[in-house]
C-alpha cells in the first residue's frame, strides 16, 4: 500500500559531540525511543538515491529551487526484507513524503534502469517513476549510509533523530551488497540533529533544543548533496 505523508515542518542542525552526548541523554528521559531500534537505540538506513541524465534532484538543491523532488530506494540495518521505494517532496520550508513497499525483483529492475511493466501500475509513485524513466532518464546515482538514532513524541508527532556516520558509496549502485567499500564525505566526523513535527513545535522541545543546541538556526543540510559531491557528480 502507497503511504503519503502530509506536509511537515523539517529542521536540520550539525551538532557537536558534546551536543549530542548532552541532548541524547535529556531526549531520553523525556521523549520516547523509536521502536525500531536495537538495545542502543539505533538502527543503520541505506538508501540509493535517483536523479536524471540532467542532474535535476542535486542542481535543484544546490540552486534552492522551492519545489522538488527526490527519488530513493531506502533499506534497514542491510536487509531486504523490507525495501521501500519513496519520493521526498520539499515544498518552501515544508516536506512531505510518498512510500510504497516493493519486492527485491522490482527494486532490481529499477536498479538497472528497466521500468518495463510499471506502465499499467497502479501506483501514483510508480507511475511518476516510469514517466521520469521514460522522460528524464532517471537512474541510481549514489548510495548513502548512515547510523540513526531517534526518538519520538505524540504532540505534533515530533520525530527527533540523529544521524552519525555519513558515508557514500563511491558510485556504487550496489544497494544489497553490505560490504561495499563505503567513505565518509566530511573532513572531520559530523551529527545532523533533524526535528520533525507537523504544525508547530511544542514549547517545551523547543526550549530543550535551544538549551541544549549551540546552533540557533536551521540550516540547508543534505546528506544526498554531500555525498554525491563528494564523488564530484557528472
Amino acid at each position: 500500500m502507497e503511504i503519503s505523508v502530509p506536509l511537515r515542518h523539517e529542521l536540520k542542525y550539525y551538532i557537536s559531540a558534546v551536543e549530542y552526548e548532552v541532548l541524547r541523554r535529556v531526549l531520553a528521559h523525556t521523549l520516547n525511543r523509536d521502536p525500531n531500534g536495537d538495545e542502543n537505540n539505533e538502527y543503520h538506513i541505506r538508501s540509493l538515491y535517483f536523479d536524471t541524465i540532467y542532474n535535476d534532484a542535486i542542481l535543484d538543491k544546490i540552486n534552492g529551487v522551492r519545489t522538488r523532488d527526490k527519488y530513493r530506494i531506502r533499506i534497514y540495518n542491510f536487509s531486504d526484507r523490507r525495501i521501500r521505494m519513496e519520493c521526498k517532496t520539499k515544498l518552501g520550508s515544508l516536506i512531505s513524503k510518498r512510500s510504497l513497499e516493493i519486492p527485491k525483483l522490482l527494486a532490481e529492475q529499477l536498479i538497472a534502469r528497466d521500468p518495463t511493466g510499471l506502465e499499467q501500475t497502479h501506483s501514483g509513485l510508480l507511475r511518476d517513476i516510469y514517466r521520469e524513466m521514460k522522460l528524464n532518464l532517471l537512474r541510481p546515482v549514489v548510495l548513502v549510509d548512515y547510523i540513526r538514532e531517534a526518538y519520538t513524541h505524540p504532540a505534533e508527532e515530533v520525530r527527533i533523530t540523529f544521524d552519525k556516520q555519513l558515508r557514500t558509496g563511491l558510485r556504487s549502485t550496489d544497494l544489497f551488497n553490505p560490504y561495499v567499500p563505503t567513505v565518509s564525505p566530511f573532513s572531520n566526523e559530523e551529527t545532523i540533529l533533524e526535528v520533525k513535527y507537523n504544525r508547530v513545535l511544542p514549547p517545551y522541545i523547543r526550549d530543550l533544543l535551544c538549551t541544549y543546541v549551540r546552533q540557533a538556526c536551521n540550516s540547508a543540510i543534505s546528506k544526498y548533496v554531500w555525498c554525491r559531491t563528494y564523488e564530484r557528480f557528472e
